[in-house]
């Protein structure tokens, strides 16, 4: 019997050694992607590409070729070109290895500090919880973040976008919330961000206490859309290992308007039809499958801050406009703000936490709502005051809004390098109100 098992084994490894290799070639090389005819593959198969090996992603299949768009240059790409495709699917590493470590979008190290430490492989795709599956959102996040911790309040588990221009301070609000987050275990996306400011975002604004606890996936403005749209969804299946484990993660992504923009560039290479501005319909639905993948689940939770760089200034843009209704909240950055030197530029009025109240304790959101009362009054009255026609006594809110702005702009600003716990800052709060005498 043990004979007859070795015979039959030796037997199946030579018919597998003789199997043929399937292999394709190249038909055409157009704009961002080429046409592969000749093989059979399923969506998000990696393909190699001539003797270089070049890696190109299926992202598009027609009845006789597969669009491919490739994950390094394809400069050296012919038509004629043999492919050749291994079927099996993309997996990335994950574990307490990856902590400290910088990543591409295939989720190989880039900082030069040798391989990865303790890791298991995983596949990259990943299914979001299931809605009846997902625990409710009850538990405050501390971000560190003055107004942010008191005004629009986080739970651990939400999706909340920083929504602003470029130059406003985007990043470096995020660089203060990796520092001051309660949450164990950050995971930072940077998408098409220019190669000069990743290194000054990980030494200068992150630092080493940061990056301890974090690990940084990047992929520049320079490398091909499909690396930058891979290294969103590798950060987010990293962010998901964590959840499974029982872990707080903290998912920070920048920027999500340069994941759509890299959809765009595949959907309409892969010849989908433009639709608002130029987006193709699946881009939106992109979106929205990122999106729903972070979130709480049944062990785990994974709150996600995503920035959104909204196009000249016009939050009602499609991007800003499709996340904003994904999303369950927005926190807003005012270059008026920025320009004057107040960090982080954050609009408290104009921005807002749907789930504020589910994570806030009775008197700290009256305390939230006074000040916001208080600085809605200020605001009402800006014109008068711009040219000095405001009669004080008309309104009391107003008054104490006058008489306290410096208190209030102490409040509302903070330094990149001294994140505030949460519980000092609704103490401030607190007494920054008996101050102004509204509390």
């Amino acid at each position: 019997m043990s004979l007859e098992t070795q015979t039959w084994t030796g037997l199946d490894a030579a018919l597998l050694a003789a199997e043929p290799v399937r292999m394709g070639v190249v038909s055409s090389v157009v704009g961002l992607g080429l046409e592969v005819a000749g093989l059979n593959a399923p969506l998000g198969t990696v393909l190699e590409i001539g003797d270089d090996k070049v890696a190109a992603e299926v992202v598009a299949a027609r009845r006789d070729t597969l669009h491919c768009m490739p994950l390094g240059l394809m400069d050296d790409i012919r038509v004629g070109d043999f492919v050749h495709s291994s079927g099996s699917a993309a997996y990335i590493p994950v574990g307490t290895g990856l902590l400290g470590r910088v990543l591409d979008g295939l989720g190989q190290p880039i900082d030069g500090l040798g391989p990865l430490g303790e890791h298991t492989l995983v596949p990259m795709e990943h299914q979001a919880p299931a809605a009846l599956e997902r625990s409710r959102i009850t538990t405050p996040l501390q971000l560190g973040v003055r107004a942010m911790d008191t005004l629009t309040a986080v739970g651990a588990g939400q999706r909340i976008g920083l929504f602003a221009g470029s130059g406003v301070g985007k990043s470096s609000l995020l660089s203060m919330i990796a520092r001051g987050t309660s949450a164990q275990i950050n995971v930072i996306a940077l998408v098409g961000e220019r190669g000069r400011e990743v290194r000054e975002f990980l030494e200068e604004d992150l630092g080493a206490e940061g990056l301890a606890r974090s690990i940084v996936v990047v992929s520049t403005a320079d490398e091909p859309a499909r690396m930058r749209l891979r290294a969103a969804f590798v950060a987010t299946r990293i962010a998901e290992s964590f959840r499974e484990s029982g872990a707080q993660v903290l998912l920070m992504m920048d920027s999500l308007t340069r994941v759509a923009m890299a959809q765009r560039e595949i959907g309409l290479s892969a010849g989908e039809p433009p639709a608002t501005r130029g987006y193709p319909p699946s881009t939106f639905s992109l979106l929205a499958r990122l999106l729903e993948r972070a979130g709480t689940s049944a062990t785990g939770s994974i709150t996600g801050i995503y920035t959104v760089l909204v196009d000249g200034d016009d939050h009602n843009e499609p991007i800003a406009d499709a996340t904003r209704s994904l999303l369950d909240g927005h926190i807003v950055l005012d270059r008026k703000l920025a320009i004057s030197g107040h960090f982080p530029s954050i609009d408290a009025l104009a921005s807002v936490s749907r789930v504020a109240s589910r994570v806030t304790s009775l008197e700290q959101a009256a305390a939230a709502g006074t000040l916001r009362k208080v600085m809605a009054a200020r605001r009402a009255v800006q014109d008068l005051l711009d040219v000095g026609a405001y009669q004080r006594g008309s309104n009391p809110l107003a008054d104490a809004a006058v008489d306290h702005e410096a208190a209030i702009n102490r409040f509302l600003q903070q330094r990149l390098e001294e994140p505030v716990p949460s519980g000092q800052s609704w103490a401030e709060l607190q007494s920054l109100l008996r101050t102004m005498g509204v509390s």
